[in-house]
């Protein structure tokens, strides 16, 4: 099967320039600047893509789809869906399901499930605890994302609070380590200083006090000491401060050993939108100051910061209706991250390419992914189309997360999402998903 994406404009590698595409099977034929020879018009399907960004598929480094154990939050079938319409082709879930993804075997059940109904292309991280140190410095690399490292208790207990156990995951990870950062003592102490003041009634307006910027940049330059200690490969997640920044050099991601993510949350909103939203926007790492977002925001362009993930994690509304202590953290983005970054370009606050940069090119970089996150010959043909001047409403009945929320309702987009193909598929066009398409196992090639 043969089809054309005609007369786009491509957005890859910096360059933005009007061009088409030709899908062969499974990947990237051939990309034409200017015109198309007839002979290879006539033997393919021809999409006429004239005004319509065409970018390579985007990679979510950082998602919790909740398979196995908490299925009535979100699934891999569901939350694969969304991602799709989304944009969204390939994405690296967190090991804190029911049981946790702390061994192989556990790890391979998930991607036997997520063989069966992902609808986009899968990898799985393996998480750290305290002891099981043999079972993740025997992953293969080429098959693995990353290992998990909790280096602060987020959900469940997966804690890794153990300076030995540290220190032999940094020195013997045969993979890129992922750290969720936030000092447990430091927040254990803010809490009891606030449940003294208010009980168990603590206003949301608190948690970025609770868990402030000063437990984040405890953790954050543990995690930079260890990996510069032992040479180790380190993916810090979710930045959320200013103070966070000065651990981070700037410069292009190939280069780099130590990495930095900002999450779509944390560029969107601040402390001034709890009084609107609540619990809604209750996340680990908190949402801070506007400083904080202005300062993740500074980083992001100039390189600090190389790459924009969603944390996407669903909870039901009854579950985020609880008061401070029991509503969880977390809530879902993955369905509309890619739009929000594009009414940021829309606003002129980041470039269209810059974007596709830390949202498709950089993850495949930086944990050195099989032929994606790139419009290139030979490459694997995940793209996107994206109608810049469609204006829609985020409203429940066009969400697809199972929790059936987004902390976007009511907002107006200016770019809509019209086609996403999956390994050269088109599995998503104009809200109709094609349920015959499935993802496929993200490999990866660790020395190159």
């Amino acid at each position: 099967m043969k089809t054309i994406i005609h007369q786009a404009t491509l957005v890859n590698e910096g360059r933005q320039f009007t061009g088409s595409v030709l899908v062969e099977g499974e990947v990237i034929r051939r990309i034409y600047e200017g015109e198309v020879p007839p002979s290879d018009l006539e033997s393919a399907t021809l999409i006429d893509a004239a005004g319509k960004y065409l970018i390579p598929g985007v990679i979510d480094d950082q998602v919790h789809f909740r398979e196995p154990g908490l299925t009535h939050k979100g699934d891999l079938h569901t939350e694969s869906r969304a991602a799709l319409a989304g944009g969204v082709t390939s994405y690296m879930e967190m090991p804190n399901t029911i049981p946790q993804t702390t061994t192989r075997t556990e790890l391979e059940k998930k991607y036997a499930r997520a063989a069966e109904v992902s609808a986009v292309n899968y990898s799985f991280y393996i998480g750290a605890t305290n002891d099981n140190l043999d079972e993740v410095v025997s992953i293969d690399p080429s098959q693995v994302c990353g290992i998990k490292v909790f280096m602060g208790s987020s959900t469940g207990n997966m804690l890794v609070d153990d300076d030995a156990a540290l220190s032999a995951l940094f020195r013997y990870a045969p993979a890129l380590v992922a750290v969720h950062c936030e000092d447990e003592h430091i927040i254990r102490n803010n809490l009891a200083m606030y449940r003294e003041k208010y009980g168990e009634v603590i206003p949301i307006s608190r948690h970025p006090r609770i868990r402030n910027a000063e437990a984040c940049f405890r953790s954050s330059s543990k995690a930079v000491e260890l990996a510069s200690t032992f040479g180790t490969r380190l993916h810090v997640l979710h930045l959320s401060t200013a103070d966070e920044m000065q651990l981070f050099e700037a410069g292009p991601v190939r280069d780099k050993k130590i990495t930095a993510e900002a999450c779509i949350h944390h560029l969107w909103f601040d402390e001034r939108d709890y009084i609107r939203y609540g619990t809604r926007i209750k996340w680990n790492p908190a949402i801070k100051s506007p400083q904080d977002k202005e300062a993740l925001w500074t980083a992001l362009l100039s390189d600090q910061i190389d790459v924009v993930a969603t944390d996407h994690a669903p909870h039901t509304l009854d579950e985020k209706a609880n008061a401070y202590f029991k509503a969880p953290s977390g809530g879902p983005l993955v369905q509309h991250a890619l739009t929000v970054m594009l009414e940021f370009a829309r606003q002129g606050k980041i470039p269209v390419w810059k974007i596709v940069e830390k949202m498709c090119h950089a993850p495949a970089d930086l944990f050195r992914i099989d032929r994606r996150g790139y419009i290139r010959e030979g490459f694997y043909a995940d793209l996107v189309l994206i109608d810049p001047e469609k204006r829609w409403t985020v409203v429940p009945e066009n969400l697809l997360y199972k929790c059936g929320w987004s902390p976007f309702e009511g907002t107006e987009f200016t770019h809509q999402v019209e086609k996403t193909f999956v390994n050269g598929h088109l599995a998503y066009d104009l809200g109709a998903i094609d349920p015959d398409v499935k993802g496929k196992r993200l490999l990866f090639n660790p020395n190159q």
